[in-house]
């Protein structure tokens, strides 16, 4: 592939990296880092589907590392934010819950990422924008691209 311009694996890091500084800059003042903040949201939102997930659960759902999961949640825990128990099924697994101050800087922070990203999107029409619609179908398409063995040459 021959290419003038930036590759799409160049733009998609520099977006990333764009993003991630800044949610961080976003929700410093509730105390958060974007990480902690992608736990919480996560949380929450499996939370409203009645479910408390196990630590794994949220790693898989986050795409973060377990054992950073781990690290956040027993930072989130000391913070007053989240609760961990232990799986009265499976001793290996932490189940993870939103405390009611945990619900309530997850809400405040929503709402802050939400504008946010909705400046992002504005050239796509904002977040209830089509073209954002098509972009995020887009998105899951390439998430759903396996990596972790790719074919040798």
């Amino acid at each position: 592939m021959s290419t003038t311009g930036p590759t799409p694996g160049f733009l998609i890091w520099r977006l990333s990296m764009k993003w991630r500084v800044a949610v961080d800059r976003a929700v410093a003042p509730l105390g958060l880092t974007h990480a902690q903040y992608s736990l919480l949201a996560s949380l929450s939102g499996m939370g409203r589907t009645g479910l408390r997930p196990s630590q794994r659960q949220l790693a898989d759902h986050t795409g973060l590392e377990p054992l950073y999961v781990s690290k956040l949640a027993r930072a989130l825990e000391s913070a007053g934010l989240v609760t961990r128990a232990e799986d009265p099924t499976d001793t290996r697994a932490v189940r993870l819950a939103l405390t009611d101050r945990g619900t309530d800087v997850t809400r405040r922070a929503v709402t802050i990422v939400h504008q946010l990203a909705d400046r992002l999107l504005s050239p796509l029409g904002g977040l209830d924008g089509r073209r954002t619609a098509a972009f995020t179908d887009e998105l899951r398409a390439l998430l759903d691209v396996p990596l972790d063995n790719p074919t040798k040459e």
